[in-house]
């Protein structure tokens, strides 16, 4: 079967910058800027995690800085309004915060990513305390996998497992990513498995099955798609 995927703790980055609830406008700027970052995690007492600061949050008070905003902007922005005003990461940070565990898979963080619109996740234990930060970049890591450890999983997780007695006679080749598998089997309805598998390996970009063979007999397992 296929290897265990990888999760958030193989890829995350554990040297985060991060910064206190009283950390004051300025200094919040300054670390962005020294640090290349765009959004910073807020933590209380011994590092939990409280929320998180991003240059979004900064931005309304230069937005609002050369005059009071509009009636209807008054009615429809009152959050970013209130961080206009703000002098603190407390007043400042989006709360509570979007964090991800350490143990889930690369495809849950990208899964919150992208259903609550951020570019990196705090990553948090079961008390919320701070443990590193995953980024969009990090996910994407496990595409930057050479095709030939890729090539060297298929045969042994897939193709080695569904097709011990023809393992021989198919062919698999990884080019950027994209999987093709060519060759004669005797059960047509595990083609579809075998791409399922396939497609679940870290670093598999597609997958181009061109695999012959006879169809299951009558009342034998039909392929489920």
């Amino acid at each position: 079967m296929p290897e265990t995927p990888h999760i958030v703790s193989d890829v995350m980055t554990q040297t985060v910058v991060a910064v206190g609830r009283e950390a004051p406008f300025k200094e919040i700027v300054r670390t962005m800027e020294q640090w290349r970052v765009s959004a910073m995690p807020v933590l209380e007492g011994e590092g939990r995690v409280i929320g998180v600061v991003s240059e979004a949050d900064l931005l309304p008070k230069e937005e609002f800085r050369e005059g009071d905003p509009s009636l209807y902007e008054q009615r429809g922005r009152l959050s970013d309004i209130a961080k206009a005003g703000a002098l603190s990461a407390a007043e400042l940070m989006s709360t509570p915060a979007v964090t991800v565990h350490p143990d889930a898979t690369l495809a849950q963080a990208a899964r919150i990513m992208a259903v609550r619109h951020v570019k990196r996740l705090p990553v948090v234990d079961d008390l919320g305390m701070l443990q590193g930060m995953v980024s969009r970049a990090d996910l994407l890591k496990v595409f930057l996998r050479p095709d030939e450890d890729i090539e060297e999983e298929v045969r042994r997780t897939v193709v080695s497992y569904l097709f011990p007695a023809f393992s021989h006679a198919i062919h698999v080749n990884v080019h950027e990513g994209v999987v093709t598998l060519r060759g004669h089997i005797r059960d047509t309805s595990l083609i579809s498995v075998a791409v399922r598998l396939v497609r679940a390996i870290e670093g598999v970009v597609d997958v181009e099955p061109r695999l012959t063979g006879e169809s299951p007999a009558p009342g034998g397992p039909q392929d489920t798609g």
